[in-house]
């Protein structure tokens, strides 16, 4: 046995078993450094698989999304690097929204006598403050399925990603055996015909910017964000943060999930804050298990 595994003439590994040494590889080398959980994986790959399926509807084409996803599945997924970077940070901010949606939950009499300010009522809001919220809210609503599970909806995908991905899309359907063994299919059209569907309007950076705009001046700006930092209302915070940074939404949810708590501060400085208003923030973020710290970001 052992002189056949030392001949010369072995067969080379599968690209499976490649991979799966490589992975045990990777954890040999720092077994005590930060790995995924397996809800972190599980979210991830819910995320890219809503992802691929909604970008194979896009035109209208008859793609059967079931099996292209099972063949990535097993075969691994083209444009992984750059998909994986944003399902995963979609991941982690719905991971934190939970956990702090779950930490917050108290008994409405305790919050009224508390006389917490991170449970007082949020002053009402002008007219057109409010309806720029409440786009904002529809917004963020979109980036979830119909049963509640995080995805990256077309309007905020980025535009390099979502174009990667059709063309892997595209490569894959022509692989596909057509009517009388011919496809007709065209895959310079798909694509084109998808990225002329896409429309950034109704997606939640353009909510954030309206929503920013229509606060006015740099203090309701503040007041805002510190409103919104009490309240949990993190979709609220990102938005103005990003906005005064003139970052995308996805950009500034992780970079605030990547960040060390001491670099908080300079992070939200142009939000103008009081640093006890940041309490709420850094405590959420701190109980957020396995999270994104910024030397793991690095």
């Amino acid at each position: 046995m052992a002189e056949s595994l030392s001949s010369p003439g072995i067969e080379l590994p599968s690209p499976m078993l490649s991979a799966r040494l490589r992975e045990l590889a990777g954890f040999l080398a720092a077994p005590m450094a930060g790995r995924l959980t397996e809800e972190q994986r599980a979210l991830s790959l819910g995320i890219a698989r809503r992802l691929v399926a909604d970008a194979a509807q896009m035109p209208g084409d008859a793609i059967d999304a079931a099996m292209l996803w099972g063949e990535w599945l097993e075969g691994g997924l083209p444009t992984a690097a750059r998909l994986a970077a944003a399902c995963y940070a979609r991941a982690e901010e719905h991971r934190w929204r939970e956990h702090s949606a779950m930490r917050a939950i108290a008994p409405v009499s305790a919050a009224d006598e508390s006389g917490d300010p991170a449970t007082a009522a949020v002053p009402e809001m002008p007219p057109m403050v409010d309806r720029a919220y409440l786009a904002l809210q529809i917004a963020d609503r979109r980036r979830f399925d119909a049963r509640g599970h995080p995805r990256i909806a077309l309007a905020d995908a980025d535009p390099e990603l979502l174009r990667a991905l059709l063309g892997d899309i595209a490569a894959w359907r022509v692989r596909q055996p057509g009517k009388g063994g011919v496809s007709a299919f065209d895959p310079d059209d798909f694509v084109q015909r998808a990225l002329d569907r896409h429309s950034p309007a109704a997606g939640i950076d353009r909510a954030a910017r309206a929503y920013h705009a229509s606060l006015g001046t740099a203090s309701a700006v503040a007041a805002a964000a510190t409103a919104a930092i009490a309240a949990h209302d993190w979709p609220a915070l990102i938005a103005l943060a990003a906005c005064e940074q003139r970052r995308s939404y996805a950009d500034m949810a992780f970079a605030l999930l990547s960040a060390e708590p001491a670099a908080l501060p300079a992070l939200l400085a142009p939000l103008r804050l009081d640093r006890a208003a940041l309490a709420p923030l850094e405590a959420s973020l701190a109980a957020l298990p396995s999270r994104t710290d910024g030397e793991a970001a690095r």
